[in-house]
């Protein structure tokens, strides 16, 4: 079973990508749940004689678990819906910028010998391991900072899928029984995603490599362990070598779309027959044998995705967040690229940047919201601050970023 599989499709806001981006706004009835202290202490007694625990020594897991309190805000999340549906183009806006390309182009600069050796033993293109460890956890510097064992030791004992979060609780244990990451290491999302590219604990022990030659799989300090593992990841859920993930096209007028999916895929030579093209006019090239169509948003830009763009949605189940990496893995390796799409979202108000949410984030606070800081995310605080200067602009108090309010918000 494959991270995707095993994670029941959790919501990208809860892996990956959550590092990057602010939840939702919790409600008032979001207050994490009372939990019993001596039927925690109880269901860890349970646990260590489970047969998932069963290469867990007695020292591992008392060293673990010794006083550990339940964590219940990961209970919360665990139940809970995101509340602020981002729409695909404001979800690229914030993890394709400009920033982030010219961040993942110096990655690629810097680790290029070890991304070339990685692609001879794997396959996977060094730009698309830069594209995934840039979304993940923008090159490592947003690893999120949940102990893992005390959310997965929560998750095994209380609320929905115990069973699953036990295994994976298991294996975060075996990790550090073996040595591979320091107990101050583990740390990740409340899910127990972990390292610079965010792997479930089972998923460790199925795609990690010690590809640097220290004994250790880690792929939090190690970035070379990281990128290897990412591609080992990426192998083992059927990437091809030398096949582009897709590309964006233009379709011809009257195409039927009714059942585009990234999963009809059918011969190039079929897609050339009914007219379509890339998106710059240009004829469709021959290098990749079959693809899907897939559009995101009626109106807007439209993909012919193959078996490649398959792995990056298993690494995730989204495709919003397969496309983030896809656009990104382009971008890094040819310059001068734009991180906007030939075709454009079919909106006429476009998400915002990185750089441009920091600006609003100013601007709001030169008004007077207690926001915090301007670090470009667009947290609750933020957003309640954005419904007060919409409801002032006579504008719907939504509590979305986007260019038109960044631009009232310039002219006041």
């Amino acid at each position: 079973m494959n991270r995707t599989q095993s994670l029941l499709r959790l919501s990208a806001w809860t892996l990956g990508a959550a590092t990057l981006l602010a939840a939702p706004a919790l409600r008032a009835q979001d207050a994490p749940p009372a939990v019993d202290p001596a039927q925690f202490s109880a269901c860890l007694n349970e646990l260590k004689a489970a047969p998932a625990f069963s290469r867990i020594t007695p020292a591992t897991f008392a060293r673990a678990t010794d006083g550990l309190q339940a964590d219940p805000s990961v209970l919360v999340l665990l139940n809970r819906q995101p509340e602020f549906s981002m729409p695909v183009w404001d979800y690229i806006a914030v993890l394709v910028d400009d920033e982030r390309v010219a961040d993942g182009r110096a990655a690629h600069a810097r680790w290029r010998d070890a991304l070339q050796k990685i692609e001879q033993q794997s396959g996977v293109a060094p730009n698309v391991v830069i594209g995934v460890w840039g979304v993940e956890s923008n090159f490592g510097q947003n690893l999120g900072g949940r102990p893992l064992v005390q959310s997965l030791a929560t998750l095994s004992c209380f609320g929905r899928r115990q069973s699953y979060f036990g295994g994976e609780f298991a294996a975060a244990l075996r990790i550090l029984q073996e040595g591979h990451i320091a107990p101050e290491k583990l740390v990740g999302s409340w899910a127990g995603a972990f390292g610079q590219t965010q792997f479930m604990p089972s998923t460790f022990f199925r795609s990690a490599v010690d590809f640097d030659g220290d004994g250790r799989r880690d792929i939090v300090d190690s970035v070379p362990d990281a990128l290897a593992s990412t591609a080992k990841f990426l192998q083992n859920a059927g990437y091809r070598r030398g096949e582009p993930w897709g590309f964006e096209v233009r379709l011809p007028a009257g195409l039927d779309t009714s059942d585009a999916s990234r999963k009809n895929k059918r011969p190039i030579d079929a897609w050339r027959s009914a007219g379509v093209m890339l998106a710059d006019g240009s004829p469709l090239p021959g290098s990749l044998p079959s693809a899907g169509l897939m559009i995101p948003a009626r109106g807007g830009p439209a993909f012919l995705v193959g078996r490649n763009f398959d792995t990056l949605y298993s690494y995730n189940a989204s495709e919003n967040y397969a496309l983030a990496i896809a656009q990104l893995s382009n971008l890094v390796a040819n310059p001068g690229g734009s991180v906007a799409f030939v075709t454009p979202w079919p909106t006429d108000d476009a998400g915002l940047s990185r750089a441009q949410n920091r600006e609003l984030q100013t601007l709001l606070l030169a008004r007077g919201h207690d926001i915090g800081s301007a670090d470009g995310m667009i947290g609750a605080k933020t957003r309640e601050a954005i419904k007060a200067e919409q409801q002032k602009l006579g504008m719907k108090p939504d509590g979305r970023a986007g260019q038109k309010l960044l631009a009232a918000l310039r002219r006041g």
